[in-house]
């Protein structure tokens, strides 16, 4: 762990990354065999689509060749992250979200043999800590029980689902309480107006 590098990337360094990167999604994935291709084809087609999100943003680890990898970007402040939430969302999420606060982790990759758990939790930290989020936040398919036990073993927190007519249906809602906790607010979700960020 000592030995590998972190390393921020733009949205113009991750395209040209992008062969290397959808190699290493391949190599951590648990695509069953035969789908390898289709899987790989569909994390570049996200990937495409997220680096034109505003704020967009990428941390690589590397070591003698790349070893893992998070990006992600700041939620609205309008809340149209959450559509489809099922049921009212929490109101400490809503403020959060309100006071930009909320960071969307959309991958974190980690090649199987570098330490996966550990190196995982230092990027994400890293990537939410570079953007002083409150709460980090992620999606994860109903299909997909690996990355959802994955990310709880980092200690996230499963919230609900989220349904949406134009995407996959029964999203899993993971998020990273990252505040201070206290007898108030003994999950983290702390929301201070003091700290709200300018538009």
């Amino acid at each position: 762990m000592e030995a590998v590098r972190l390393r921020r990337l733009n949205r113009w360094q991750a395209e040209g990354l992008r062969e290397d990167l959808a190699d290493l999604y391949v190599e951590s994935s648990d695509a069953a065999p035969g789908e390898e291709f289709s899987s790989r084809q569909a994390f570049l087609d996200r990937l495409a689509d997220d680096v034109q999100q505003p704020g967009f943003d990428m941390l690589v680890a590397e070591a003698e060749t790349l070893s893992g990898c998070v990006y992600g970007f700041p939620v609205q402040r309008d809340g149209s992250w959450w559509e489809g939430f099922d049921g009212p969302l929490p109101q400490n999420i809503e403020q959060l979200t309100a006071s930009g606060h909320v960071f969307a982790i959309k991958e974190t990759l980690v090649h199987p043999h570098d330490h996966p758990r550990e190196l995982a939790r230092r990027l994400q930290e890293q990537l939410l800590g570079d953007h002083e989020a409150s709460l980090g936040a992620a999606l994860v398919e109903g299909s997909g029980r690996k990355a959802a036990a994955a990310l709880r073993s980092w200690g996230w927190q499963e919230v609900g689902r989220i349904d949406r007519p134009a995407g996959p249906a029964g999203l899993r809602v993971l998020v990273l309480p990252l505040g201070e906790r206290s007898a108030a607010h003994p999950d983290g979700l702390a929301h201070n107006d003091q700290t709200q960020r300018p538009e």
